[in-house]
């Protein structure tokens, strides 16, 4: 059976940049009127030539988004589980490298953020940890899915790859949905970002969402972290990535994420400035070339910025979030993962949502309707 991997090797990342470049006006109207879009169409709805389109861009984007999704903003919240992590990643708070005082919640101290975030209004919830496997496994995470799952009518998970026998075991569990972020597509900047621990192994993270879609799991959301590299260059390898996955995993639901490098302990800054223009623009592109996929937004972004873009192409988004072990009830002043930029609370974020005529949904319309 074909892998992604075997797709993703026959492109050249320096080859698929030039033809980005190269579109024109005339490229990116031909995308805007068609139908349905290519992912050549795509290289030029993200191309420096779709600029000057962008507010055409953006009431088709939100017509499509309203036609499939209706008029909802779906709200989730992070629970970090862990930060200790054995892989060395130059963007990350909880790198190897990174002196600070490592944490792991046990199963009391889960159930403690699990009642602070009940109380904020959530049933969806998305467990993240660092990348231990001596300490944050598949045990720890079976545990911590029989705990949550009586609190929440879903559960997603931001942990290290896993073998695909590991994801059938907490799939079975009550495992709902697995975030797997590429970082970036680009090879040899890849090793250079992850030079130590499992995570610089490029070809088992890329195949993980073949593992994901071969376990069954009823969805998987992909993303790059904008800065890493040309996001334009980027974007189109998880377009590529998407496409292969929905076309194979049929019975699978996809979601995008938009993490753009944030300042965090120890510092990294962007090989690659993404000005929020431009993130308007990746976002309409992405609702354009593909109606059925969920767009998701942090709080990495600035309340101004979330409360336009909302209207335009996202269906979900994080609010109150805290990206440290125990930051809801149990020690609020830990290490974080990232700084926070949109630090209103769930409640405040629902009233915004409503007040622009949004239905703020707290539970998982996919598990519902399924």
């Amino acid at each position: 059976m074909v892998s992604f991997i075997d797709i993703f090797n026959q492109y050249s990342w320096d080859e698929v940049k030039q033809r980005i470049y190269s579109k024109t006006a005339a490229d990116v109207e031909t995308a805007l009127g068609r139908q349905s879009r290519t992912l050549d169409d795509f290289m030029a709805l993200i191309s420096p030539a779709a600029a000057p389109y962008l507010e055409p861009m953006a009431r088709l984007s939100q017509q499509l988004t309203q036609q499939r999704f209706g008029k909802t903003i779906q709200l989730y919240v992070p629970m970090y589980l862990s930060n200790e992590c054995n892989n060395i990643c130059t963007y990350c708070g909880f790198s190897f490298d990174n002196k600070v005082r490592r944490r792991t919640l046990s199963a009391t101290e889960m159930l403690q953020e699990a009642t602070a975030i009940r109380s904020m209004g959530y049933e969806h919830v998305l467990l993240v940890t660092g990348e231990a496997n001596q300490t944050v496994h598949v045990p720890y995470f079976k545990n911590a899915i029989n705990l949550l799952k009586k609190q929440f009518a879903h559960i997603s998970m931001e942990v290290q790859p896993l073998d695909e026998a590991d994801y059938r075991e907490l799939i079975t569990e009550g495992l709902h949905t697995v975030l797997v972020y590429q970082e970036t597509y680009h090879r040899e900047d890849y090793k250079k970002h992850h030079p130590k621990g499992k995570k610089s192994n490029f070809q088992y993270r890329i195949e993980t969402p073949d593992r994901l879609g071969r376990a069954g799991v009823h969805k998987i959301g992909l993303g790059i972290l904008i800065g890493l590299e040309d996001w334009r260059t980027d974007s189109f390898f998880t377009a590529l990535h998407l496409q292969y996955l929905e076309r194979t995993y049929w019975q699978t639901k996809y979601s995008i994420s938009f993490p753009r490098l944030r300042p965090f302990s120890g510092g990294l800054e962007p090989k690659v400035e993404m000005v929020d223009r431009e993130l308007v623009q990746l976002i309409c592109a992405w609702r354009i070339f593909n109606q059925e996929v969920e767009l998701s937004l942090s709080t990495r972004e600035l309340p101004r910025f979330r409360d336009h873009v909302m209207q335009l192409g996202i269906t979900s988004i994080s609010a109150g979030s805290k990206t440290n072990p125990g930051g809801y009830a149990v020690e609020p002043e830990s290490l974080e993962q990232f700084e926070i930029a949109d630090e209103r609370s769930p409640a405040e974020m629902a009233r915004v949502i409503s007040s622009i005529g949004y239905e703020p949904v707290w539970k998982d319309w996919d598990v519902v309707l399924s």
